[in-house]
């Protein structure tokens, strides 16, 4: 199987970093930096981008400057990468994990509700794998609430729901541009927001406290040097003017497998809500049926792998479970599908799906075999 080699790069990022080569500047302050914000930000139905070294501290930077701090509790799902709580508990506040669907891999909104209480300011959708959370009635359980929206659209490049993108929904949304994410420069993040004034406070807290248009030794607000540099902004400049491209081949490559798949019992692969338009397929995801396949979860992942797929069996834990939590502050609400998935869940990597055609029917024809067989 000839399964795509991820980074890919090519002439296009080559050119752009030879330029920055060839500036006086390859730092932040290279006009690359500002044009990749610019860029991003409108594909993202954004007005603001603000970059920073990774994701992580895109998200810490959107909630140190959404007002989060000492006591505040953010409502983030019990399935998500560490950094969705961590980013909330560096800030001073107090993650609340809280249940997801049985198969959409995304936040349950009637979870989210239950776990309001007065010290709520905000909550965090993770739009895990790709597929966007039911933004819907996320945003109205935040406004009967009176809280804040912070997307984690690290998995979301591109998606869209009911035609709108990934990030523009709340007040600021998160991005990676981590090595394995379907648009990269081995590290990177950026900010999105539509509100002028969140925008010119994060600018400022990642600029270590300058003010735009104001001399460079002169600081206003307690910041820091979150900054990404020029060479990093030339390749993300490439990636994302392939990125619709490579959308495109991923979505018709899942649509091909998951058809010749469709009457293979056993996997229940993730509920795509029909409101979501654009699907970035970070991750094709699945959960093992014991019962209709015969084999556990992990079973299923050994032969996979032994067939040559590329095949991840989830998360250990959930977010709450790990020792971190044990130590510092958390609330944990009732997860009983998030304990479940870390038994039957699975994932195959997006660079799958960026294969040939014959590559996918060998992919399927891999999965018929190892399901069928039992």
């Amino acid at each position: 199987m000839q399964i795509p080699q991820w980074p890919i790069s090519g002439e296009r990022e080559r050119k752009l970093m030879e330029e920055v080569l060839q500036s006086p500047q390859w730092g932040g302050f290279h006009p690359f930096v500002e044009t990749f914000e610019q860029q991003f930000a409108a594909y993202h139905d954004c007005r603001f981008g603000v970059t920073a070294c990774n994701g992580t501290l895109t998200l810490e930077l959107a909630l140190q400057c959404a007002g989060v701090g000492c006591g505040d509790e953010v409502i983030v799902p019990a399935i998500s990468f560490i950094s969705t709580a961590t980013a909330v508990s560096r800030v001073g506040g107090v993650p609340v994990f809280v249940d997801i669907e049985p198969y959409s891999f995304n936040m349950d909104p009637d979870c989210v509700e239950a776990a309001i209480t007065a010290k709520t300011k905000a909550i965090i959708p993770v739009h895990f794998g790709g597929p966007l959370a039911d933004m819907d009635r996320l945003m109205a359980i935040a406004a009967k609430h009176g809280l804040m929206v912070i997307e984690d659209a690290a998995h979301a490049h591109g998606s869209e729901w009911n035609g709108k993108k990934a990030g523009s929904f709340g007040l600021a949304s998160s991005f990676s541009f981590q090595n394995g994410k379907v648009m990269t420069a081995g590290e990177g993040g950026i900010v999105l927001t539509n509100d002028e004034a969140m925008a010119v406070r994060m600018r400022s807290v990642a600029n270590q406290g300058r003010q735009v248009g104001v001399g460079h030794f002169h600081h206003f607000t307690l910041g820091t040097n979150f900054r990404l540099t020029a060479f990093q902004a030339a390749v993300l400049m490439a990636q994302l003017e392939r990125l619709p491209e490579q959308i495109a081949t991923r979505s018709r490559n899942a649509d091909l497998l998951l058809r010749e798949l469709r009457d293979v019992d056993g996997i229940h692969w993730q509920k795509v809500d029909p409101r979501v338009t654009k699907h970035s397929w970070y991750l094709l995801l699945g959960r093992i049926d014991a019962a209709k396949y015969g084999q556990t979860r992990d079973e299923f992942h050994k032969s996979m792998q032994a067939a040559g797929i590329p095949c991840t069996p989830f998360y250990p834990h959930t977010l709450y479970q790990n020792p971190l939590y044990q130590q510092i502050p958390c609330r944990v609400m009732p997860c009983p599908q998030s304990e479940a998935y870390l038994k039957d869940a699975f994932w195959i990597p997006h660079t799958v799906l960026l294969g040939s055609e014959e590559l996918i029917h060998h992919v399927a024809g891999a999965v018929r075999r190892v399901v069928v067989s039992r």
